[in-house]
Order: structure tokens, then C-alpha cells, then sequence
């Protein structure tokens, strides 16, 4: 069921011209409605990986996604299309889920119970089926909660949830997932409204392959993959729009994203079609030059990408926190699934509308 009421504090937005290089002094854009960070600026999802060096399975795991015959998809527009989310205070209603991955999810129990609190209510937004979203973020703490197939099974279930400091680095438990298949937040990676309309985007941007391998690289936690085959992207797999990939004859705001993608790239988060990329859902992307952008971001080939290998990043297998010198990379693995449970069953099947 979807629902449906007052979603967040507005914000004066501001135009600007697209920059063709990202502007040091520009700072990322706080959540809207808070003076939320979305996540520290040293965090991998506000990493620019425009210098690193190409993944050396780039060209297998571009085939196996059909990039030489596929366009990028913008996920996201005005209602039903794209996530939403909703900002909240502490004194929020709030309920506790029972979860059908209660042992990956938060907070930690030791049996199955249900678990929170989390911010709940006819008020709040949630994606529309068969995914059903529930993100919310408390504008008091900075805390992100987000649920997955948000009352699949009547009110207060959930296949799982996952709660987030924004002020912190600290990535999910190894082998946990999320409300996403990755064990990544979901909000970091949405194309938002606030940030195309104020010229810049600094982080990576959420999208989905249709097959993925049965492993997971830093930052993802959890995989989710349909065979042991390392030419299929793991979850985590980034990727970034070639530095020579023109992005001239784009309008204005399409070369806001394009940019997002030269230096920030994308992640595979979750199953689904590829090369869909996801945003919110808000009505504001469906006036004004919005539905210009996203029809010229349809037209960007996905043959235009490359992955990129981040490892050198890597501080630690358990934080987001970057290194700024780049050092070897630390060793990672992808723990074995627990005997019959594979991915969390967030497969993000056909959507219940015509794509746009």
C-alpha cells in the first residue's frame, strides 16, 4: 500500500550554471529540511574517483551488462517514479518491524523480535511496490533509517532494515544486507531535486545491473548475485562516465548529473534492470527543464563508462573512510552466504508502471 501525506520541510533552491569541473569550495548539499551531512566528506560515497585507475575486469563486466547496446535510464521523476524520502524529528511516531532478515538487520538481537524503533506513520512516504522503500532521516540526530518491502506482510513488517549515522564512517556488519542488496544506504546515492537545481552533486550515484556476481566489493557488505562468474559486476562495482565523453550538447542540468558521474561515478547497489539509475521521486522533476534532463540522459550510451578500481581507497574493510594517499590496497573478501540463504530477496522486479 502506498502512502501518502506532508513529506518535508522545503528549502529555497537556487539556479546555477553546470560546472564543467567540480569546484573545490563547493560543499555537498545538507539533507533538506536538516543541517545533515550525508555521510563525513571523507566518505567513499563523496569520494571523486575520476583519477583512479581502471578496474582491470572493466571491459567484461561493461559486456555483461549489455553496455554496447544500452542507453542509461533515469530511474526517478514525478510520483509514482523514483524513491522518496521523508525528514522527521525525534518526537516522530515510530514503531518497531518484524524483520524476515531480523538477524541482518538493526538494531542487533539475538532472536527473532521485532526491532526499532524506527519513524513510521500515514505521514510518511514509502516507495511504491513492489520494493516499498521507507527512508527517513531525523533531522535532531542525523540518523538515516531504511526499511525494505515496507509492510509487505501487514503493518510494522519488513524484509530488513538498516539504520545510519550520517556523522559516521562506520559501514554495516560484513555480510549484512540493507534495505538494498548491497548493504549500502539507499538516500547517499539519489539524484535529488535540491542538489541538480543548485549545480552540483558530490557523490555516487545508486544503479542496478541485471546479473551480478556472487561477491561484494568494498564499500558494499552483502551480495546478492545469480552466479560465481567474475565477469559479472559485484555488488559495490563502481563505475564513471569516460573523461572523454563529451558532454557539451547537454542541456544545463543533464550536465549537472553527467559531471556527478565523471567524478563521483556509480555503484551497483541492487538487481534490476540495467543501467537504470536511481533518484527520488519528487514532483518538481516533472515542470520546468526537468523532463528535458531526463530525456537527455537516456541518450548517454552505457559503452560510455568504465569501471574503476577503488581498493587503493580503502582505510579499512569496515569504514567508509578514504585514504588521501592512496596506499596498497588492503585485502578484502566476500564471506560465503550461510547455508541456504543467498541474496536478501531484493531482486527489484519489473516496476508496476510503464519505464519512463
Amino acid at each position: 500500500m502506498r502512502l501518502r501525506g506532508t513529506m518535508m520541510l522545503t528549502i529555497a533552491l537556487v539556479a546555477a550554471v553546470a560546472p564543467a569541473t567540480l569546484p573545490r569550495s563547493v560543499v555537498a548539499a545538507v539533507v533538506p529540511g536538516t543541517t545533515c551531512s550525508v555521510f563525513p566528506a571523507d566518505n567513499i560515497w563523496n569520494a571523486d574517483v575520476s583519477k583512479l585507475p581502471v578496474h582491470a575486469r572493466s571491459a567484461a563486466w561493461l559486456a555483461s551488462t549489455n553496455a554496447a547496446s544500452t542507453n542509461l535510464h533515469p530511474d526517478f521523476g514525478g510520483p509514482p517514479y523514483g524513491i522518496p524520502f521523508n525528514v522527521v524529528p525525534t518526537s516522530h511516531q515510530t514503531t518497531s518491524f518484524t524483520f524476515q532478515y531480523w538477524d541482518e538487520s538493526d538494531p542487533v538481537v539475538s532472536s527473532p523480535q521485532p526491532q526499532g524503533p524506527y519513524p513510521y506513520g500515514s505521514d510518511l512516504l514509502i516507495e511504491g511496490p513492489t520494493d516499498s522503500h521507507l527512508l527517513s532521516i531525523d533531522k535532531d540526530t542525523c540518523k538515516l533509517y531504511e526499511t525494505g518491502g515496507t509492510d509487505y506482510n501487514g503493518p510494522s513488517t519488513a524484509w530488513s532494515g538498516a539504520i545510519f549515522d550520517l556523522n559516521s564512517n562506520v559501514l554495516r556488519p560484513a555480510g549484512w544486507t540493507s534495505a538494498d542488496a548491497a548493504g549500502l544506504p539507499i538516500f547517499p546515492g539519489l539524484v535529488r531535486l535540491d542538489e541538480v537545481q543548485a549545480g552540483v552533486i558530490r557523490h555516487a550515484i545508486r544503479f542496478t545491473v541485471q546479473s551480478s556476481d556472487r561477491s561484494y566489493l568494498w564499500p558494499a557488505r552483502h551480495q546478492a548475485g545469480s552466479a560465481n562468474n567474475p565477469n559479472l559486476p559485484p555488488m559495490g562495482a563502481r563505475f564513471r562516465l569516460k573523461a572523454g565523453y563529451s558532454i557539451s550538447g547537454f542541456g544545463q542540468q543533464a550536465q549537472v548529473v553527467l559531471t556527478a558521474m565523471k567524478h563521483y561515478g556509480l555503484i551497483v547497489a541492487d538487481n534490476g534492470s540495467n543501467w537504470f539509475f536511481q533518484g527520488t521521486e519528487d514532483a518538481g522533476w516533472d515542470s520546468g527543464p526537468y523532463p528535458a534532463m531526463i530525456s537527455d540522459l537516456k541518450k548517454v550510451p552505457a559503452s560510455a563508462f568504465e569501471a574503476v578500481d577503488e581498493s587503493s581507497l580503502m582505510v579499512d574493510p569496515g569504514s567508509g573512510l578514504v585514504s588521501t594517499s592512496r596506499a596498497a590496497p588492503v585485502a578484502q573478501s566476500s564471506p560465503i552466504p550461510a547455508p541456504g540463504r543467498g541474496g536478501a530477496a531484493q531482486s527489484s522486479p519489473a516496476p508496476t508502471v510503464a519505464p519512463r
